[in-house]
């Protein structure tokens, strides 16, 4: 593909994101950044967090699965559902009664200021790896469309990325955010939905042929009922419901924008309709995976395959496809999309991170706005000088689905908080508070431990349930240290 096409079309895209940030930053102040004065219409948040949640891995990595895990990635989804409507249930009143800038600062006020502290930093760590695995899979499609063609430095390239994130972000930070996501979203499901068409009309194919061809695909097997697998349904179904909960309810990157609503009930309607939506999304992000191996099939393109008859590197299958056998047009519908993916992912945990250092780490209360913002202001470069550094560092080392690695690295830094959160709302206890950073080590070293053993006894795979496992030992050592009082 033409490296000046890509050019102008990432161009273009920056422009509407500059013009966006621009009106949106008016009048803002250090409290814009951190909660956009709580004025976001909730359907609007509802509609743009899709395109955060979903992020590049889901744009790349969900339909390039399809081929080795068919659809069993809904029935992860499916357990989604019941995970938010616990959020908005339970958490979202939480937050709204307490008027939470950052969610961590309950553990604050329920355990002390150690607790506090190391939930934050949890999170922090497990953001900034998310955040960075998450822009590793947009920087290197940039890399290869362009950067590369005139023998720019990977580093380079991510650098420019995380730099125009940071442009349109650093004045109004979520406030900017809640709009720019309405507009990535929409650029991100139509470049699917052109892809789709694009795929269509290759293979001859009418819109109920298109159904028709996803619903009669072997790929597009939903349940699987074979308990040793590490995807069957009950495994998927469950750990859905506790990703979705520490994943996004404890999660400041997501919860910041439901925050950003006026009241408890808007933001309740916001999760409900954002849940039903991701439904529908997931979907169609599958239902592509299926024409994509069938437009493999039918214009005889090979692809590489392992010793156990799976898909290699299925993270490579979908912008190798659009950007070489799809035309000008679907390569660049496919960039569109991907930096819609990227963006508006990448761009909301820049700001959770900032909000979360800077509100939970920082003392500025006797601080002057102006200092206040200066403050954030290096808060933000810092954390993005980080995320380009684990990036690099990534890129060195990556040699497994993107997505599954994700979830994988989610398993180990998402458990602990769950358990802290469960344990903080499910008993009344008090704990010592000096030794929640030691229960919050070991719980995913055990966790770790504890699933090698039971692959190694019994071949069992545990998948993503390891997640509840991890929370589940981190609520019992907060039991074991908990006070009698």
């Amino acid at each position: 593909m033409n490296p000046l096409v890509v050019l102008l079309v990432f161009l273009i895209y920056f422009g509407i994101l500059m013009l966006i940030s621009h009106f949106t930053s008016k009048n803002a102040n250090v409290e814009t950044y951190f909660t956009g004065n709580r004025r976001s219409p909730w359907y609007v948040v509802a509609f743009g967090m899709i395109g955060a949640s979903l992020s590049g891995i889901t744009f790349i990595s969900v339909p390039g699965e399809v081929g080795n895990t068919y659809f069993y990635y809904f029935q992860l989804v499916l357990g989604y559902l019941v995970g938010y409507l616990l959020i908005a249930l339970v958490l979202l009143p939480l937050y709204y009664r307490m008027k939470l800038v950052s969610i961590y600062s309950y553990l604050g006020s329920r355990f002390g200021k150690i607790s506090h502290k190391t939930g934050a930093s949890i999170f922090l760590l497990s953001q900034s790896i998310g955040a960075s695995l998450r822009l590793f899979v947009v920087a290197t499609v940039l890399h290869l469309t362009f950067f590369s063609h005139y023998h720019i430095p990977f580093v380079i390239t991510v650098v420019v990325t995380i730099l125009m994130i940071w442009i349109y972000t650093y004045k109004a930070g979520i406030k900017t955010i809640v709009w720019t996501d309405i507009f990535q979203t929409s650029m991100m499901l139509l470049s699917v939905i052109l892809t789709i068409i694009i795929i269509a009309h290759s293979l001859h194919l009418t819109f109920g042929g298109v159904i028709d061809t996803v619903v009669h695909s072997k790929y597009s097997k939903i349940f699987n009922w074979d308990w040793n697998y590490g995807k069957n349904f009950y495994k998927q179904f469950i750990t859905g419901i506790v990703v979705a909960i520490a994943m996004n309810g404890l999660d400041q990157n997501e919860m910041q924008k439901s925050l950003t609503c006026p009241t408890l009930k808007e933001a309740q309607k916001n999760i409900y309709l954002y849940s039903i939506i991701l439904v529908i999304t997931n979907l169609i992000f599958l239902s592509l995976g299926v024409l994509l191996y069938v437009f493999v099939q039918h214009k005889g393109i090979s692809m590489p395959i392992d010793e156990a008859g799976q898909f290699m590197k299925t993270d490579t299958i979908f912008p190798k496809l659009a950007l070489n056998y799809m035309g000008m047009f679907g390569g660049v519908v496919f960039l569109l999309g991907i930096a819609a993916a990227a963006f508006s992912s990448a761009d909301s945990a820049l700001t959770a991170l900032t909000t979360s250092f800077y509100t939970d780490f920082l003392n500025t209360e006797n601080k002057t706005d102006d200092e206040k913002k200066k403050i954030r202001m290096v808060v933000n470069v810092a954390f993005s000088v980080l995320l380009i550094l684990i990036i690099v560092i990534f890129r060195a080392i990556n040699n497994e689905s993107v997505i599954n690695l994700v979830f994988k690295i989610a398993g180990y830094t998402y458990g602990p908080l769950l358990g802290l959160f469960a344990f903080g709302l499910l008993t009344h206890y008090r704990i010592k508070d000096k030794f929640v950073p030691f229960i919050v080590v070991l719980s995913p070293v055990l966790a770790w431990i504890l699933n090698i053993l039971i692959i190694k006894w019994t071949g069992f795979h545990i998948g993503y349930t390891l997640l509840l496992i991890n929370g589940a030992i981190t609520f019992f050592g907060l039991w074991l240290i908990r006070k009698n009082h």
